[in-house]
């Protein structure tokens, strides 16, 4: 989900309650706080040898000892329009970094609104070959290696 997509939904929820779901259906604890808004850039090169760039706006979840705090739409809003200078642009990616077990990255698939507020979802990240014509062996047909038949 773009950043530009969050921040409009936060704009038409104002002081709406935060949830945050993960991928396991369970919740963030409700008293979480936005402790960075940071703009992560990563320059690589694939196993291809291909130069790539990736920059995405990532939130950093923090659960502290304060049960009471809640975070609203509108603090959330506030909080991010400050950090505009910083990220620059609306066309980011938002992921959300929340500690568990293991601190983690989750890509924020979607916002909607609900009868207790808005409930941000995350998705599981994953990762994959950024050059599979070059580097995945090109798997035998069934046919090639069972025989004619093709029945094994």
């Amino acid at each position: 989900m773009l950043l530009k997509d969050v921040l409009q939904c936060l704009q038409s929820s104002a002081d709406s309650r935060l949830h945050i779901m993960l991928p396991d259906r369970s919740f963030v604890a409700a008293h979480f706080h936005v402790t960075e808004v940071a703009l992560v850039r990563k320059d690589f090169i694939d196993c291809g040898g291909t130069r790539r760039s990736t920059a995405t706006c990532t939130l950093q979840i923090w659960v502290a000892d304060d049960v009471q705090h809640r975070l609203t739409s509108t603090k959330l809003l506030k909080i991010l329009q400050l950090a505009q200078p910083v990220l620059g642009t609306e066309d980011l990616s938002v992921e959300l970094e929340i500690e568990t077990t293991v601190t983690s990255s989750y890509p924020l698939a979607t916002v909607e609104q609900t009868p207790s507020g808005l409930l941000f979802s995350v998705a599981l990240k994953h990762t994959a070959c950024l050059a599979p014509e070059l580097c995945l062996p090109q798997l035998p047909s069934a046919a090639g290696c069972c025989g004619p038949a093709g029945c094994c």
